[in-house]
């Protein structure tokens, strides 16, 4: 470096020949001595301006009393940060310094920001709990009541760690329900972004789905310092426990440890055990509740019939007999009933003088005149009458009946006929099949007393039989064949028909005796 900026020559004398370098020679070379003079380095001083580019690149000002420090963090580097810089708080920051020579200006490119104390963080909590409040995310009237009995519990806490094993205990003595457990980082730098995807993915679940939509949601973790809690603090994480439907019960830390996650949350537990009994009541208390409220029941039961039935005795003893309600109503009936068959003669008396009246009131003149008027009212009204539209009614229903009878005598004559054909159709099948068919092809039935004879042995035994052939039946008397008999037939069954044509029909001559 000394090379480059010495001056061989002095200005004074004549000839003098310094070198001449580019800007960006220069730029490039101040840009080198920076980063190989400095390096990795870190840098203490309370954040100033803050920004963050449309490109997601973050840009902001670590500051002391005198002077100033401009600091980038690039997009892929701020998912790392363990804090996000933010204004006034105080920090120390990691990096690397460096040139940005379009500007000719020296910045220091951050890879990792904490907090510089304890203070800071607790002053760092305290504004965003501020925030938060004033914009009503800690108001009471928007946390949501916890369900008595959850069907699903989903838990967010890490699954190797001793918090998760009190949850399950504690729910496995109270009363079991079925658990999801959302694994999560606790502490660290990517704490507070699971934490808060954790409950955007249980409020994202379809309820009654494959996997079940839990009911109650506990976000869980052991006791730690501030620095280990502070993934609770994010606000990013204050804002999904805000915005989730599901009630969540919050159990971070000991019962002394306090993060913004408590503030925002529905109900908050002291411990992660405390939570578990927060979720579910007692099934055994339950239980003995339930028997002590149907004990209740029973004895309320049998002591409202008992006072029922005694305030029934007591009013049927104030009731009267009912032989007394009935005298009265008694006496009075015998009274009418005596009255009764004067009352009867005296309103027929009545009405036969007022018929007397009224018959001689009427004269046979006075009768035709009714007559007349009541004629001459019945032809005005007939003359009234046109009958013409009837008759044309009438006329149109008879031939309508005319054709419907028409049509039911063809329906009737096709009817007929297709079963006169059925009928025609299953004679013929039967004559095909029936034994007739068989007589005509030159066999013969031979009838006995008892039936169909089909072997010589009954034949024998037979005093009369009766063949049947195609045309006619006869009546023979079989010989008595004996002992001789059955070697006749073997004879006759041995015998070769020679000179018989196949289909010449042995005549009645011709047939002989059957034995």
């Amino acid at each position: 470096m000394s090379d480059l900026f010495d001056d061989p020559t002095p200005d004074n004398q004549p000839g003098q020949n310094a070198p001449e370098f580019t800007v960006s020679e220069i730029s490039g070379e101040v840009k080198r001595t920076l980063e190989g003079s400095f390096g990795r380095i870190r840098v203490k001083g309370e954040v100033g301006r803050v920004f963050k580019a449309r490109s997601g690149h973050l840009y902001y000002d670590i500051k002391d009393d005198r002077s100033v420090l401009a600091c980038t963090t690039w997009k892929g580097q701020i998912a790392g940060l363990s804090v996000v810089p933010e204004e006034g708080l105080e920090v120390v920051v990691t990096g690397r310094l460096t040139a940005f020579p379009a500007q000719s200006k020296y910045n220091m490119n951050v890879e990792e920001v904490a907090v510089a104390g304890q203070g800071a963080l607790m002053a760092l909590l305290e504004k965003r709990k501020k925030q938060l409040e004033a914009e009503g995310l800690f108001a009471s009237e928007r946390k949501k009541p916890l369900p008595y009995l959850p069907q699903i519990v989903g838990v967010v806490t890490s699954p190797s760690g001793a918090v998760i094993r009190d949850i399950l205990h504690r729910l496995r003595d109270r009363f079991p329900r079925k658990v999801l457990v959302w694994p999560v980082a606790v502490q660290g730098q990517s704490s507070a972004a699971e934490v808060s995807r954790a409950i955007n993915g249980f409020n994202a679940l379809t309820p009654g789905g494959a996997l079940p939509r839990p009911d109650l949601i506990i976000v869980a973790r052991g006791g730690g310092s501030i620095e280990d809690l502070w993934g609770f603090n994010e606000e990013i994480v204050a804002r999904a426990v805000a915005a989730s439907d599901i009630p969540l019960i919050s159990a971070v830390g000991h019962e002394t440890d306090t993060t913004l996650i408590d503030f925002v949350s529905d109900r908050r537990a002291p411990t992660p055990t405390a939570a578990a009994e927060l979720a579910v009541p007692v099934r055994l208390e339950l239980l003995g509740w339930t028997e002590g409220q149907g004990a209740r029941l029973v004895r309320s039961a049998g002591q409202a019939v008992q006072m029922r039935r005694q305030r029934l005795n007591d009013l049927s003893r104030a009731l009267p007999r009912p032989d007394t309600l009935l005298e009265t109503p008694r006496q009075r009936l015998d009274r009418i009933a005596d009255r009764l068959p004067d009352a009867l003669i005296r309103g027929v008396d009545r009405r036969r003088l007022r018929l007397s009246e009224t018959a001689a009131s009427l004269r046979p003149a006075t009768l035709r005149q009714l007559v007349q008027a009541r004629g001459d009212q019945l032809r005005n009204l007939s003359s009234r009458l046109n009958i013409r539209p009837i008759q044309q009614g009438l006329a149109r229903q008879q031939d309508r009946l005319a054709q419907l009878a028409q049509r039911l005598d063809n329906g009737q004559t096709q009817r007929l006929d297709r079963y006169r054909k059925s009928l025609e159709s299953s004679g013929r099948q039967l004559e095909i099949l029936s034994y007739k068919a068989t007589l005509d092809r030159g066999y013969a039935v031979v009838h006995g007393a008892d039936g169909v004879i089909t072997c010589a042995a009954d034949a024998a035994s037979q005093s009369h039989l009766q063949i049947e052939f195609a045309d006619a039946k006869i009546d023979v008397t079989p010989m008595d064949a004996g002992a001789d008999a059955r070697p006749r037939r073997k004879a006759q069954a041995a015998k070769p028909q020679e000179n018989t044509p196949d289909n010449a029909k042995p005549s009645a001559d011709d047939q002989g005796s059957l034995f």
